[in-house]
């Protein structure tokens, strides 16, 4: 057996924590606040760091969201500030039987079906092209982004000269294919022709941009999915429909969103569409006037604040139910190809 070593004496051993408590060394300070701000830095850091976009959120955000919500229950009339006090639901229930609210709900789908259905199949399309080998990819690339850079004010204005009925370069377009030879489309005269013009020039802005989305996501596909599909004999279009959009479907469905947020809020386009006059009425029987076009008439034309808030709420539930609708349903036809 190994001899036993004998232990330090009693009184040795509480010197010793004696001398280690009355005296801890600088390192094991040094260490103590590295640990205090490791601490710190893993709990509360993350947290400091988002705050001030939440606390732009609360100010720009959800306070003028709650605060329009008050408004649209009270009567608020800046031309008559002596009709003061709460509303209820009237503001709400005089939109069941106001004929612009149901016209302008009507202009905004029609426009928004003309403008996020084409824009969305033609940007699938148009990346499509792009994600294969071509010359000058960067210069195609850019160039379909530069409608997307173009200030909207200033691109509305060239295709408010592009439609004029007697000048216009539409209608010159469509006179070299035998249209409105002998009566030029007015463009301003009807629902259809109208809304044809504002979804051109919608599309125009927001092709390339959709497009480039589509194109990164489609960056990610694997090429041997492509051979091996081309191998089985899936020619192109087949290849799109089958393999490219199930497995970038969740940018399309932000897409789809996207695009109908913005269709259903669609102003500035119908806004600068005629400037003689008609601006916020869209037309002089309101052919093309859309629901933000409607909100800012009541709200600053007419100076009824709480009836403007009401329709502007129930824009918000409208773009709520339509963006859950398309989702379910682009999710539904986009995992149904695979």
């Amino acid at each position: 057996m190994s001899p036993t070593r004998a232990a330090p004496p009693a009184s040795h051993r509480a010197g010793a924590a004696a001398e280690s408590v009355g005296r801890r060394p600088a390192d094991d300070r040094q260490s103590t606040w590295r640990n205090w701000l490791y601490r710190f830095d893993m709990r509360y850091m993350p947290y400091l760091m988002i705050a001030p976009f939440f606390l732009l959120f609360l100010v720009f955000g959800l306070f003028p969201l709650v605060f329009n919500g008050i408004v649209s229950l009270r009567n608020w009339r800046l031309d008559d500030p002596d009709l003061d006090g709460w509303a209820g639901t009237a503001n709400f229930t005089q939109l069941a039987g106001d004929d612009d609210f149901w016209n302008a709900l009507f202009n905004t789908f029609g426009i928004f079906l003309l403008s996020s259905v084409p824009q969305l199949l033609l940007a699938l399309l148009i990346a499509a092209l792009l994600n294969r080998k071509l010359r000058a990819q960067t210069w195609w690339r850019v160039g379909i982004l530069l409608p997307y850079i173009t200030p909207i004010a200033a691109s509305t204005l060239v295709f408010n000269v592009f439609f004029s009925r007697d000048f216009g370069m539409a209608n010159y377009a469509l006179g070299l294919f035998g249209i409105g030879d002998e009566t030029p489309i007015d463009w301003r005269a009807d629902k259809l022709h109208s809304w044809i013009a504002i979804a051109t020039m919608v599309n125009w802005k927001w092709i390339g941009y959709n497009a480039l989305l589509y194109l990164a996501a489609m960056q990610s596909i694997p090429r041997d999915i492509y051979e091996a599909s081309a191998i089985d004999g899936a020619g192109p279009w087949r290849q799109l429909w089958r393999i490219t959009v199930p497995m970038i479907q969740p940018v399309v469905i932000f897409t789809v969103v996207l695009s109908t947020i913005g269709g259903l809020q669609l102003f500035t386009e119908p806004m600068l569409f005629d400037l003689n006059g008609q601006a916020a009425t869209g037309g002089p029987d309101g052919e093309w006037q859309t629901i933000a076009q409607l909100i800012y008439k009541v709200g600053w034309k007419d100076l009824n604040l709480g009836y403007a808030a009401a329709m502007s709420w129930a824009l918000f539930l409208i773009i709520l139910v339509v963006a859950g609708i398309n989702t379910l349903l682009t999710n539904r036809l986009a995992g149904g190809k695979r």
